[in-house]
């Protein structure tokens, strides 16, 4: 009779081992395949537009401020450091494009400025400019 019980709890037992496993591996892959987007550091009054696209896999963000500072990944860039500052960015994922949100108020000479800087650190598939749907 005590065989007979101690059979049958063994036979019960679900082991979720297996599963675990599963599902961290699972984890490891979404955080691996994880495309982060780095912020500006600095919130920018962007320009209205009718003819707004919405850009996929933008890895790169470059912010100009109404007084024409530049500001990547938190922290104020000068014009000659914006092309090592998206070189860096470009090799933690170089299959993502860059985006310039300047602000409404910036002078467009800055704007062109970061844009030839951008396309000299190598990104040349997509340089958007980001606006507001008006």
């Amino acid at each position: 009779m005590l065989r007979r019980k101690k059979r049958e709890a063994e036979e019960g037992d679900v082991n979720v081992t297996p599963l675990l496993d599963i599902v961290f591996i699972m984890l490891i892959f979404f955080i691996v395949t994880a495309t982060f987007i780095k912020e500006p550091g600095v919130t920018v009054q962007r320009p209205p537009a009718n003819t707004a696209e919405q850009q996929r896999l933008v890895s790169i963000l470059v912010a100009i401020d109404s007084s024409n500072r530049i500001w990547i990944n938190r922290q104020e860039t000068p014009l000659e450091g914006v092309r090592l500052a998206v070189e860096r960015l470009r090799r933690e994922n170089p299959r993502g494009s860059a985006v310039i949100q300047a602000d409404g108020a910036a002078e467009s000479e800055y704007l062109v400025e970061v844009l030839q800087q951008i396309r000299d650190a190598g990104v040349q598939d997509t340089v958007a400019v980001s606006t507001r749907r008006s």
